[in-house]
């Protein structure tokens, strides 16, 4: 197990590094110009150019080839991408264009609310998902099972966008139960200590703020939920369909055991691996950062963030999110096959 790990997270070394080339290169294929963005398109050329220098924009992308016919393997060197490399090596990814702020800082601010939302979405998702894919499977072609597929394909078929504006306009608007976005009311104060605003405002004892964190997490995270919970939904019954055919569970049922005892000890159990593997993959692209679901709720989280940097072509933004999107990506995955050998005792890894 260790060595399959560690040969994992070797291999992550050359992923990672492709990831970032080929992130760098696309961002540079945009149409536009960061100096410009910033001065506007009626700024001065000479303004711009100063703008350009002071970013390191006017330097090659890769090598300078100019400088290797000259002999001048320095500046042969000093490009955009080789620089960008080399701040990564020391862990430092760069200060935003616009704001000239270090990107590593705003993480810390932005991961945390992405996260919240996330794993409060994957957990709805999963929960809700596998019950129902346990009782369609067990009610195979019962008016139960019919409501839960249909179900599960509108929420796989539904625009998030859509969904997020309907519940805004329903819960926030019509009704006004919820708030339409954000993440606290600005009204009230909390004590940040994690930036995992339920957690602080556990931590804390602010009851009157967890509420309020509560229910501006309650769209959002339904909205973000309901594709990842109709995906698990199919997948739990399709897969508790296969494993409730297998011999093991006809000889349980002949034992007398009851059924919650077949479905929930033995068929659930071995048929949990495709499950979690769709878990893990969904988790990661919540993680990741859901624009649409952020921007709708004006959610401050990592994927509304480089939303807006792309807009403003603020590379280093884009760049850091990125690649830390690459990361929790490849992080989770390889989390997915290690608990392999902890759900199924048959599988091992040389």
């Amino acid at each position: 197990m260790t060595r399959y790990v560690v040969r994992r997270l070797i291999t992550l070394v050359p992923t990672l590094l492709g990831v970032t080339i080929v992130i760098f290169l696309f961002l540079r294929l945009i149409p536009g110009d960061p100096a410009v963005a910033m001065l506007g398109e009626h700024a001065a050329t000479e303004n711009v150019e100063r703008i350009r220098e002071q970013l390191g924009l006017n330097r090659p992308l890769f090598f300078d080839r100019e400088a290797l016919q000259e002999g001048d393997v320095g500046r042969f060197f000093d490009s955009q991408f080789i620089r960008y490399l080399g701040r990564l090596f020391q862990g430092d990814l760069g200060q935003s264009i616009h704001r000239r702020i270090p990107i590593a800082d705003t993480l810390g601010e932005r991961f945390p609310a992405t996260a919240e939302l996330a794993l409060i979405s994957i957990l709805i998702g999963a929960v809700v998902g596998v019950v129902a894919g346990i009782v369609s499977a067990a009610r195979r072609n019962s008016i139960i099972d019919t409501t839960s597929m249909v179900g599960s394909l509108a929420g796989v078929s539904i625009p998030i966008y859509w969904l997020g504006l309907m519940e805004i306009m329903v819960f926030a608007v019509i009704l006004q139960w919820l708030p339409a976005g954000g993440r606290l009311d600005p009204a009230i104060d909390l004590e940040t200590v994690t930036n995992f605003y339920v957690i602080d405002a556990i931590i804390t004892g602010n009851m009157e703020a967890l509420v309020d964190v509560l229910k501006h997490l309650a769209l959002p995270a339904i909205a973000l939920a309901t594709h990842p919970m109709s995906i698990i939904a199919r997948m739990t019954r399709s897969s508790m369909l296969e494993v409730l055919q297998e011999d093991y569970v006809r000889t349980a049922h002949a034992k007398g055991l009851r059924e919650r005892a077949v479905l929930f000890r033995h068929a659930l159990k071995n048929a949990f691996l495709p499950v979690i593997t769709i878990i893990g993959l969904q988790t990661g692209t919540l993680l990741a950062g859901a624009i649409l679901t952020e921007t709708i709720f004006s959610w401050p989280g990592i994927g509304k963030w480089v939303y807006d940097a792309i807009l403003a072509r603020d590379y280093p933004i884009v760049q850091g999110g990125t690649l830390l999107i690459a990361i929790i990506f490849v992080g989770v995955n390889l989390l997915v096959d290690v608990s392999y050998a902890f759900l199924d005792p048959r599988i091992h890894y040389d």
